[in-house]
């Protein structure tokens, strides 16, 4: 998968050598990389980071069942994380034939074992270096919903799942609440509550809730319950 049709060539001739593999599919932006892999299931894919549409690890996140993955990329700056989480391999561009076999050797071993029984813990790691979020993705059946997040107005935690409400609609994402704060701009979207991350450019005022509780009251009429901890932030930010 990888918009560069240079990039692809030289994979699928490096691949020819290899008899026991079959090349699939090509993809040109993340889109068509999502669809490919839940269509044809193939046992490995070979993933660059910077693609049009979605990038490498927004497709990864995407995929339901992740085949084993090999990134091919010029970025280096996520390869130490991710052999930490063992990934199956990380080649920099430009690539040469040798090193290209040697993550062949890499991936039949690894398929031997277990497809992608890491993929999770790498994701998670190469998620904490990355910048904050500019969006979220939430498959919905068929579609891809890209979410902007200063379109957010508030986060809910729903059991395994995070309610994203935006520009009035609700969005469900298998994610946990925790890995999604940490990956949102702190100055801007704050836990008010272990059940509420608000995105403080919604509020339109503060006002007591109870003997000690305070509710957060939200242009869009929205009501969001504050605990200490979570006012105490606020204070600081606003």
């Amino acid at each position: 998968m990888d918009d560069e049709q240079l990039a692809r060539s030289i994979v699928r001739e490096y691949l020819s050598l290899h008899k026991n593999f079959r090349v699939v599919a090509e993809c040109v932006n993340g889109f068509e990389a999502v669809k490919a892999v839940a269509d044809l299931k193939p046992d490995v894919m070979f993933l660059d980071i910077q693609m049009p549409k979605l990038s490498g690890f927004e497709v990864l996140e995407l995929l339901e069942s992740p085949p084993a993955v090999v990134f091919v990329t010029a970025y280096d700056q996520f390869a130490l994380k991710a052999f930490d989480a063992h990934a199956v391999d990380y080649l920099l561009k430009p690539v040469g034939q040798a090193r290209f076999d040697d993550a062949i050797r890499r991936v039949q071993e690894r398929l031997t074992k277990s497809k992608s029984k890491n993929l999770l813990p790498m994701l998670r790691l190469l998620k904490e270096d990355r910048s904050p979020l500019e969006r979220i993705l939430v498959r919905e059946g068929t579609r891809v919903v890209v979410i902007p997040v200063e379109s957010i107005d508030y986060i809910q935690a729903q059991d395994d799942y995070v309610e994203i409400r935006a520009v009035g609609k609700k969005h469900l994402k298998q994610e946990r609440m925790n890995d999604l704060e940490n990956q949102l701009e702190p100055t801007k979207f704050v836990r008010v509550h272990r059940s509420f991350i608000l995105n403080i450019e919604r509020i339109a005022r503060i006002e007591p809730y109870g003997k000690e509780g305070r509710v957060a009251i939200l242009k869009s009429g929205d009501k969001i319950t504050v605990s200490r901890t979570g006012y105490d932030k606020l204070k600081s930010l606003l």
